[in-house]
């Protein structure tokens, strides 16, 4: 997945750039997004197989780009409280800036983050019916339960994570260490909306009885997706570059740093360069350090003072906050609320 190049797409799809003099071989394959038209070959930055994706599946590019959205959404929410928080840069079409040109463990996750979004909002897209292209699961129902029937729009993961693999690994095609291990977390990312799959039921019945279930598969709360990946970040397993000689030339491929460590499978996540610690601002890594990050006083993790701010210690303010208080509950139905001011206590990093 190439950030600068998703950063251009992010911007045409949302952002409405407005492209001129378009020759007129562009005009079919166009797709109205608000006012604006999705013209793929007015997208710079598209390797040829992403152009030709494009134009077979223009339908879906809108989800494509909000899948990537929701990748970026949940990062920012699965690192809020570490020195690193999946910081965005709005006037750079490199999204995290400098952060993703190492091999780390950021690199690692956010590849994963962003291939799974793209498989999950394509997925739901298509349980949705927005697309003429895909629709419900038909494949995997099997023979039903006792007590329950299959019904409802089952959705199809597969075609979701194929669209992910096809578009976000296209330019992941060099023989080089670095696509080795973008190729693995794109998959890995993917690999984890295929496992969280489960059966989701609707109760029929008089009374709620639930006589019949209808049943069909979905896909998990995306949040449930970041939270396995995290865990996954935490337990990323280091490696180190080989270099082999092929018939094709020289070909760079990855082995895990530890032998006595269990081996990384398909469904964990790769790196093979050490982060910066992000404690202090540097433009050559991207990091913005985190002085006057809000942190926890009462917290020994890193969401810490003394973690957080790296040992600089913290600046402490009063704030006042409006906040609603003494509801009452009226029959029948609305509840009043009261206003009131609370004094709360502000931790910031030095």
């Amino acid at each position: 997945m190439d950030y600068h190049l998703l950063g251009l797409i992010l911007s045409f799809l949302f952002n409405g750039t407005k492209v001129l003099a378009v020759p007129a071989y562009f005009s079919p394959l166009t797709l109205s997004l608000g006012s604006q038209p999705i013209l793929c070959g007015s997208i710079p930055g598209l390797v040829p197989k992403q152009l030709r994706f494009c134009r077979n599946y223009i339908e879906i590019m809108p989800s494509v780009a909000e899948g990537v959205k929701l990748g970026i959404q949940e990062c920012q929410h699965q690192f809020r409280g570490r020195r690193w928080n999946c910081t965005t840069i709005d006037d750079s079409l490199a999204i995290f800036g400098p952060v993703l040109d190492k091999a780390t463990r950021e690199s690692a996750f956010v590849h994963a983050i962003a291939s799974a979004g793209v498989a999950f909002a394509v997925t739901r897209s298509c349980a949705e019916g927005t697309s003429t292209i895909c629709g419900c699961d038909s494949h995997h129902k099997g023979p039903p339960g006792e007590g329950w029937k299959w019904g409802g729009c089952s959705e199809d993961a597969d075609f979701g994570v194929l669209v992910s693999r096809e578009f976000a690994d296209a330019r992941e095609n060099r023989p080089d260490a670095r696509s080795a291990m973008n190729r693995h977390n794109n998959e890995a990312g993917r690999t984890t909306i295929l496992d969280h799959m489960h059966l989701k039921c609707k109760c029929h019945g008089l009374s709620g009885s639930c006589e019949v279930k209808t049943c069909w598969w979905a896909q998990p709360d995306f949040r449930a997706i970041g939270d396995y990946l995290k865990d996954k970040y935490d337990s990323a397993s280091e490696m180190v570059v080989e270099k082999h000689r092929e018939s094709r030339g020289w070909v760079e491929t990855l082995r895990a740093k530890y032998a006595l460590f269990k081996p990384p499978t398909e469904r964990d996540l790769v790196y093979y360069e050490n982060s910066p610690n992000f404690c202090e601002p540097n433009p050559e890594t991207g990091s913005f350090g985190t002085r006057d990050r809000t942190c926890n006083v009462t917290s020994h993790g890193i969401d810490g003072c003394d973690l957080l701010c790296c040992g600089r210690g913290h600046n402490t303010r009063t704030e006042k906050r409006k906040e609603k208080c003494h509801c009452i509950f009226h029959w029948c139905c609305y509840v009043s609320c009261q206003e009131c001011i609370r004094v709360y206590d502000v931790h910031t990093c030095k």
